[in-house]
C-alpha cells in the first residue's frame, strides 16, 4: 500500500521541503513517527540507522515551528560531534529548502572556539544540534535557555549510555518543564536505558521497526579462521568481492591500528576511524570518506556507531563481536534502505556458542571458507554438535530396545551395551535405506 506525506498534516510550506528533498515516499518508521510527533506525542522509537529516521523527527518538528517567537524551541542531542554534524547539514538543506519565512538552527558541538560560539547566541536560534557536554556548558553559560524548549530529541540513545553521557542528558532535560515533548531512538534499548525513559517519559508511545522489514537484502557469512590471520583472510576476500565500501570491525582500537597497518604492508588502501583519533584526525578521516578516497575502512564499534557512512556494501568482522547486539550493530551499516549487503564474520572454535545466540535471533548463517582462490561452501559451523545430538537419539532409542533381563549374571553390563550397539547399527541402517528410497522417488 502506497504511503504520501500529503496524507500527513503538515503545511504546504513543508511539502515543498520534502519535494526538493525527493522523497517520494515515507519510509515505514516516517510513517509511524511523523503523526504521532505532530500529535505532540512522547516517542520511543527503536530502529536502526539507515531507515530514515533523522527525517522522521525532522520534518514534524521543523513544521511546528512558531517563527514569530525568537526562542530555542528544538533540541536534537547527539552522542558524538560527527552525528550532530549530518543532523545539522539535514537541518541546513530543509533551511536552503524553505519559502515561506526562514528559521534558523545553530549546531553546539566541543572542537570549535566556545567564545566565538558563545557570541552568537545574542539572538537564539529557533532549533539546537548538539553533543550534551557543549549544550549544557552552553545552559550554564546562560547562552541557551532550556525552557523556552518545547520538544527535545535523544538521537542514538544507547550509544549515550555506552559512552558515559546519559547523566549529562539527564541534567540538561531537568532544566526543562515537564510537559516538554521527547522523542528518544535507539537501536536498542539496553536496561541502563530503562530508568531514564521512566523518568522523562510519560505515557510514550513505543514504535519499533522490525529489522527483517528492511534487512532482508542482507547475506550473513560465516568463515572459520582455521589458524588464518584476519590480515590473510581479507585480502583472500577481497579477490572475490568488490564492495562500493567495506567496513572492518575490531573490537579494540589498537587492533585497529595493527590490522591497517598489516593490510596496508599487503598493498590494501584502508582508512581507520576509532576512539583513539584526535578531533581534527577524525575530522579529516570523515572528508575522505565522504570523497571516497577508501574503499576499506577499519573501525571500531563505539566510532562507527557514531556517524553514518552512506554506501556501505560489505561489513568483515575481523574480531568476532562480543555480544549479540554489537554483532546487530555492526551489520546493520549495510543493507539499507533496500540495497543488498553482504557481512562476512570470521569465527573460532570459541566463538561456537554466541554463534548459536544469533542464529536463535532468526539469523541465517551461510558457510563459506575461501580455496583456491574462490568461495567454496563449507560444513556448518555446528555439524559436530548436530553429529552428537544424532547420536544421542539414536542411543536412546537403542537402550529402549535392549531387552531387561529378569536374572542377573555377571558380565551382563558388558552383553547389554554389545546388544545396544548392535541394534544402534541396525537403526543406522534402516534410517540409511529410508533416505536412500526418499532419494530415488
Amino acid at each position: 500500500m502506497k504511503r504520501y506525506f500529503q496524507s500527513y498534516q503538515v503545511s504546504q510550506n513543508m511539502l515543498n521541503i520534502i519535494n526538493q528533498l525527493q522523497f517520494k515516499q515515507p519510509t515505514e518508521i516516517q510513517h509511524r513517527v511523523i503523526p504521532s510527533a505532530l500529535r505532540n506525542e512522547n516517542i520511543i522509537g527503536q530502529s536502526q540507522t539507515g531507515t530514515g529516521k533523522t527525517h522522521a523527527y525532522l520534518i514534524p518538528l521543523i513544521d511546528q515551528l512558531n517563527l514569530e517567537d525568537q526562542s530555542v524551541q528544538k533540541m536534537i542531542i547527539a552522542p558524538t560531534r560527527e552525528l550532530a554534524m549530518q543532523i545539522f547539514h539535514e537541518v541546513k538543506k530543509m533551511m536552503d529548502f524553505t519559502e515561506e519565512g526562514q528559521f534558523s538552527a545553530r549546531l553546539v558541538i566541543g572542537g570549535t572556539d566556545k567564545e566565538r560560539e558563545l557570541q552568537k547566541f545574542s539572538k537564539q536560534p529557533h532549533v539546537i544540534v548538539g553533543t550534551p557536554g557543549r549544550i549544557l556548558d552552553f545552559i550554564n553559560e546562560n547562552a541557551i535557555n532550556p525552557s523556552t524548549v518545547n520538544s527535545v530529541v535523544i538521537d542514538e540513545a544507547d550509544l549515550l549510555i555506552d559512552l558515559g553521557l546519559i547523566e549529562e542528558v539527564d541534567q540538561i532535560l531537568g532544566r526543562m518543564y515537564e510537559d516538554v515533548q521527547t522523542l528518544v531512538f535507539s537501536a536498542t534499548i539496553p536496561k541502563k536505558l530503562q530508568p531514564f525513559l521512566k523518568k522523562y517519559l510519560i505515557n510514550p508511545n513505543y514504535i519499533v521497526i522490525d529489522d527483517e522489514s528492511y534487512n532482508k537484502n542482507l547475506e550473513h557469512r560465516l568463515i572459520p579462521r582455521r589458524h588464518r590471520n584476519a590480515a590473510e583472510l581479507i585480502i583472500e576476500s577481497t579477490k572475490l568481492i568488490h564492495p562500493y565500501i567495506a567496513l572492518i570491525f575490531v573490537n579494540k582500537k589498537e587492533h585497529a591500528d595493527e590490522l591497517r597497518e598489516e593490510l596496508l604492508n599487503k598493498g590494501l588502501e584502508a582508512g581507520i576511524i576509532h576512539g583513539g583519533l584526535k578531533p581534527r584526525e577524525r575530522k579529516r578521516v570523515l572528508n575522505d570518506l565522504r570523497n571516497l578516497k577508501f574503499q576499506y575502512i577499519v573501525a571500531t564499534d563505539l566510532a562507527a556507531r557514531g556517524i553514518d557512512i552512506p554506501g556501505v556494501s560489505h561489513v568483515f568482522n575481523a574480531e568476532f563481536p562480543q555480544d549479540v547486539e554489537t554483532y546487530t550493530h555492526r551489520v546493520g551499516r549495510t543493507a539499507r534502505a533496500g540495497n543488498k549487503g553482504t557481512a562476512v564474520t570470521f569465527y573460532d572454535e570459541k566463538d561456537l556458542p554466541l554463534i548459536e545466540k544469533l542464529e536463535e535471533t532468526g539469523i541465517e548463517f551461510h558457510n563459506f571458507d575461501i580455496k583456491n582462490g574462490e568461495w567454496a561452501p563449507v560444513k556448518e559451523w555446528n555439524v559436530r554438535e548436530k553429529r552428537k545430538e544424532h547420536e544421542n537419539e539414536l542411543e536412546k532409542e537403542a537402550w529402549k530396545k535392549v531387552r531387561k533381563r529378569k536374572k542377573i549374571k555377571p558380565g551382563y553390563k558388558k552383553k547389554m551395551k554389545q546388544e545396544k550397539e548392535q541394534i544402534k547399527k541396525q537403526l543406522k541402517r534402516e534410517k540409511f535405506k529410508k533416505m536412500n528410497k526418499g532419494r530415488r522417488k
